[in-house]
């Protein structure tokens, strides 16, 4: 069996994508390959949603918003899109998914809290859905 690989897009790479990817890391471990990537990058991490993902041991303070590119596209298995509509790139043959999830972009960490638990139980169904137990 192939290692999965799913690519997070957001606009900015700063929150949203940032999140499920720690998420995915930390529950999946190395049975899944993550991508994170947006269509206009931001300079740097949302503070809020790095501190929300700290309180929960996970760490993306070191992680960098990046574009997508061409390799990631190719090499994903399923794309899932949160909130970049019609800048996300689709690509015959690969599965999407769009968690409509509210941004945390200029948010406190009290509202980005809930932002970060919701995308805990997407990814927990993700990870089911493509045949991998979650760690706990």
């Amino acid at each position: 069996m192939t290692t999965p690989t799913v690519l997070f897009l957001c606009v900015h790479n700063a929150g949203r994508s940032q999140m499920a990817a720690g998420w995915l890391r930390h529950l999946a471990g190395d049975r899944v390959e993550v991508l994170s990537a947006g269509s206009e990058p931001a300079d740097r991490i949302n503070p809020a949603a790095v501190e929300a993902m700290a309180e929960v041991g996970i760490d993306i303070s070191s992680n960098q918003p990046r574009s997508w590119t061409e390799e990631d596209l190719d090499a994903t298995d399923v794309v899932v899109t949160m909130g970049c509509g019609d800048t996300c790139p689709v690509l015959p043959g690969k599965r999407y998914l769009d968690w409509d999830l509210d941004d945390p972009a200029g948010q406190g960490v009290d509202a980005v809290r809930p932002i970060r638990d919701d995308i805990r139980g997407r990814v927990e169904a993700l990870l089911i859905d493509l045949g991998v137990s979650p760690a706990r």
